[in-house]
């Protein structure tokens, strides 16, 4: 590891973590007029905006991380996605910390770690 390394992959997870959080800001914001239009259901409401939150945290990843340790770094910028995402929409709707935040935890990780994997593979291609 290069002296740069930490202050390089810190950088790299923010820039991640925060276009993932535009873009699912944006795609929230979309998916909000559909949602006034159509009146679905709570359940397709919430299956919508964990979709958005996954591709979000996968395509953030995949685009974002470069270098070395690519799963690590996009396992961390997942979670940390998940985190300002909730910090984020609390603001708006209001608090709503309970057990699935744990579960949208886990899936950011892993697809933030699938999503920067796949983007380092691309890039050596």
């Amino acid at each position: 590891m290069e002296k740069g390394f930490w202050k390089g992959t810190a950088l790299q997870l923010l820039i991640a973590a925060f276009a993932a959080a535009l873009f699912s800001l944006f795609a929230l914001s979309v998916a909000a007029i559909f949602v006034k239009i159509f009146l679905p259901p709570e359940t397709v409401v919430t299956a919508v905006n964990w979709c958005i939150k996954c591709v979000a945290a996968f395509l953030a990843s995949c685009i974002f991380i470069k270098g070395e340790r690519a799963l690590f770094k996009g396992v961390g910028a997942g979670v940390l996605y998940a985190v300002l995402a909730l910090i984020l929409f609390s603001f708006i709707g209001g608090w709503h910390f309970d057990a699935f935040f744990l579960l949208e935890l886990v899936v950011c990780g892993i697809l933030g770690g699938a999503g920067a994997l796949l983007g380092a593979k691309l890039r050596k291609a």
